[in-house]
């Protein structure tokens, strides 16, 4: 259900304030004011969820708190419609949405993308979760408002800023957690979390500084002697923000920054005692200036400016464990290092005419650049986009949006434009229907166009021929905001999806080298699903209960017999929240049903000819359970157990035939490090006690 705000303990946001001291009247004043939760992405300006335009789903900043969430993929996990892969060796993973890969999913911190190395939202690793205020998740195209890469939707990133009152807030946090059953304190195995931020406001004037260090300190898992199933990684972030704002203005500038160092220990050949380890080092400076100014009742301007310098650096080096020596290997991408830069400016003006029409005209401007030495020479791609929205309001019971983009790229052939419509109608106080067309497009990033990648487990090169990729999609929604019975209150959401692709870049072989891959067009691509969210409150209980069912295309649907055309599989979920106002305290259940992923691939016969073969990836459960209690009017502790079913892996397995066993071709994905234990504490002091 869109209006899923988790407000079982949201007063320990405020300082002073306990659970025990929340009167049931107080109580209704805060979920009340929760079902009116304003969101920001893809808006004209904030507004309520039940007022959007579009479906927007949100994780509130007690969600993430109530999990005590490390990461980002912690948080998102247990979403329907997404799933997480992990790829060991190089200490990344990738997030699925509505069924297509990260690549076609539209990341950004306060409305800046982020700029990845890779296919995979390696940058979603990289976000320091202590400085999340919440996350809003819009599904479907949203490229006319977003531009390329979001054709299966955006999560936007909203980091906290701080109320307008005059203010100092000073906020820490530390937080033990094993690994499955490795735990050494503060350092070492397990994972140890650490954060400060000072928060000071005065006359407008906004300074804030925060610094976090995440140090996962690996998991042995089924490996042996120095080698690891999951490889240690060391973060470093920090931050700091300067803003301004009075009534009519409101404009800030924060900068980033990560130091990031995946370790990965090798294994050491017994005759020889020598090793060989691999550093995969990151940093990454994000600077960001945003501003608002409310010009008039009737006008405003939005901008946002940022620059971001990304770099990724492989070092190597092998160890003589028998004569105590080290020294770098000189093998070929062995010290490798990739740079890669990203300048951007959007600007909007938001207009409204009348009651009735509000007009959005923007611009859109971004330089992304790479250089190093798997990079073909030093390419750079600029992008310059113009697009115009608009909401009619003919009557109070309707919404609609259309919108258009206009692109020019500097490197290929881009659509000359790209259409989006958007609709919402009032059935009643307690019924909207929100029904959505839009055109998806996507461009060839640089890593597909010019990124050459070769060592033991990829063997990938870069093609400057791609086209772009392009979609047509549809969505509908029906919400039921349900009704107040008391103690009880139901809201229920259900709606489908149909997304139809063209020219999808993916992975194929190479037409020169039929030992390597490059990125190809594929012709056609489909995805379709369904989803069914509900919430539920019951007295101190809240519940947001839902159900999904994906589809994706079979690419050899088209020439063999006997084939699906679309391949299901099916999502539920559900997190609980029981709070205990008299106690102070809040107990918190979140939990993900994926289900069996069943899919077909083509296999080459020993006689040359090619086959289709089943090929199914096994469901699995996943679960996070947490307790919160009050300590003192500043402190709040935090424990709990992830991973409650001790999934490490799960079992991807070929099938021939009729599917019998011993036709079967079994191997495992990684999905977690096993049942982990945490533990932390919060403090959370303010100068205004009244707050």
């Amino acid at each position: 259900m869109d209006r899923r705000v988790l407000f079982s303990l949201c007063v320990l946001a405020i300082p002073g304030v306990s659970l025990a001291q929340v009167t049931s009247t107080a109580w209704d004043s805060l979920r009340t004011k929760a079902l009116e939760e304003v969101v920001v992405t893809g808006q004209y300006e904030p507004q309520s969820i039940k007022n959007s335009v579009y479906r927007v789903r949100t994780i509130s900043n007690e969600q993430i708190r109530l999990r005590a969430s490390t990461s980002v993929e912690n948080i998102l996990n247990t979403q329907l419609g997404m799933r997480f892969s992990n790829d060991l060796t190089l200490g990344e993973s990738d997030i699925q949405l509505m069924g297509m890969s990260g690549q076609n999913v539209k990341v950004l911190v306060d409305g800046i993308p982020l700029i990845d190395r890779g296919a995979t939202k390696q940058s979603l690793s990289q976000i320091d979760v202590n400085n999340i205020d919440r996350i809003e998740v819009v599904e479907g195209p949203m490229s006319v408002t977003y531009g390329t890469d979001a054709l299966a939707g955006v999560i936007n990133i909203i980091t906290q800023k701080g109320p307008a009152d005059d203010n100092l807030l000073i906020t820490a946090r530390i937080q033990e957690e094993s690994a499955g059953s490795e735990y050494r304190a503060f350092y070492d195995e397990g994972t140890h979390n650490g954060n400060l931020a000072v928060n000071w406001q005065h006359h407008g004037w906004l300074v804030k500084a925060s610094g976090s260090r995440n140090n996962f300190g690996g998991w042995q898992g089924l490996s042996s002697g120095r080698t690891l199933d999951w490889n240690p990684k060391d973060q470093w972030l920090a931050s700091g923000t300067l803003g301004y704002r009075n009534g009519s203005i409101d404009t800030w500038y924060r900068l980033d920054f990560l130091d990031e160092d995946i370790y990965t220990p090798g294994s050491m050949n017994p005759n020889t005692g020598v090793a060989v380890d691999k550093n995969y080092l990151s940093g990454r400076y994000t600077h960001t200036l945003q501003a608002q100014w409310g010009v008039s009742e009737r006008l405003s301007f939005s901008g946002s400016a940022s620059y971001q310098d990304y770099e990724r650096r492989t070092r190597t080096v092998r160890h003589d464990f028998r004569t105590g020596t080290s020294e770098l290997t000189t093998g070929s991408g062995e010290q490798d290092t990739a740079g890669f830069t990203s300048a951007m400016f959007r600007g909007t003006l938001q207009y409204r005419l009348s009651d009735m029409v509000s007009l959005q005209p923007g611009i859109e401007i971004s330089s992304n650049s790479g250089t190093g030495q798997r990079i073909v020479g030093h390419p750079s791609i600029n992008d310059y986009a113009f697009f115009l929205s608009s909401e009619i309001k003919p009557t109070a019971w309707m919404n609609i949006r259309p919108g258009l983009r206009f692109i020019k790229n500097s490197v290929y052939d881009a659509p000359p434009v790209i259409p989006s419509l958007n609709t919402k109608f009032k059935l009643s106080p307690s019924v909207d229907v929100r029904a959505a067309y839009a055109r998806g497009f996507r461009s060839p990033a640089l890593r597909e166009l010019y990124f050459t990648f070769y060592d033991a487990n990829h063997s990938i090169s870069g093609n400057e021929n791609l086209k772009a990729e392009y979609s047509n999609s549809f969505n509908t929604y029906l919400t039921w905001y349900g009704v107040d019975l008391g103690v009880w209150q139901l809201s229920s959401t259900i709606g489908g999806f149909y997304n139809a692709f063209n020219n999808l870049i993916t992975i194929g072989p190479h037409p020169d080298n039929p030992a390597a891959n490059t990125y190809i067009n594929i012709d056609k691509f489909r995805t379709a699903g369904s989803t069914w969210e509900n919430t539920l409150y019951w007295k101190n209980v809240e519940a947001l209960i839902g159900f999904s069912y994906i589809g994706r295309y079979n690419r050899l649907s088209a020439t063999e017999t006997n084939i699906p055309d679309m391949v299901w599989s099916p999502e539920a979920n559900a997190n609980i929240m029981y709070y205990i106002p008299k106690w102070g305290a809040g107990v918190s259940l979140f939990y993900k049903f994926n289900g069996k992923r069943p899919d077909y691939e083509a296999v080459t016969q020993t006689d040359g000819t090619i086959a289709p073969r089943r090929t199914e990836i096994n469901a699995y459960h996943n679960a996070d359970i947490s307790i919160n209690k009050n300590i003192t009017r500043y402190v709040t502790i935090v424990g709990g157990v992830r991973n409650l079913f001790d999934v490490t892996r799960i079992e991807s397995t070929s099938l021939v035939g009729d599917g019998s066993a011993h036709s079967a071709a079994v191997s495992s994905l990684p999905v977690s490090y096993g049942r982990s234990f945490f533990l932390g504490l919060n403090l959370q002091w303010s100068k205004n006690k009244t707050r």
